[in-house]
């Protein structure tokens, strides 16, 4: 970066305090989970079929968060994107959901039983794309670190 041509860029990072709540609502999310599925009353497939959907609930939440930044680093930087890679994501995430939501709503267990599994696991859901997003802004942040640092020591 020539001096004077461009305004320093400013890297803000999530403090401490922030990191540790997320990890830690993270954690509550899977605990609580993992509690309603291991006391899930019914038959096991109920239960495997729900671990399953929690699993890949998880997973596709992980993919979803990373392929929307994908996308907007795609769109400033002027790449093109794909349309299909999108859709395959979207849809992942849409089936897991649905599945998942079926299954629960399907059981035939308390509905107190139920509400607490349903709201456990979106509370796994969006505590796991908080800690998407805090991974993702770190690793952008220590890379943006690592090239100042490299052109810090090619000027020398």
């Amino acid at each position: 970066m020539a001096s004077g041509s461009r305004s320093p860029l400013i890297v803000m990072r999530d403090t401490r305090a922030w990191q540790l709540q997320v990890w830690v609502s993270f954690g509550i999310a899977v605990f609580l989970c993992a509690t309603g599925l291991a006391w899930l009353p019914g038959q096991d497939l109920d239960r495997a079929f729900m671990v399953m959907g929690y699993v890949f609930c998880l997973s596709t939440v992980f993919v979803l968060a990373k392929a929307v930044r994908d996308q907007q680093k795609a769109q400033l930087s002027g790449e093109a994107e794909t349309p299909m890679w999108r859709f395959v994501v979207w849809g992942g995430f849409a089936v897991a959901m649905g599945l998942t939501a079926w299954g629960l709503l399907r059981m035939e267990i308390n509905e107190t039983y139920k509400a607490y599994l349903g709201v456990s696991w979106l509370y796994l859901v969006t505590s796991a794309f908080t800690l998407a997003k805090t991974l993702r802004d770190r690793h952008e942040a220590d890379l943006i670190d690592h090239h100042r640092r490299q052109a810090q020591v090619q000027e020398q």
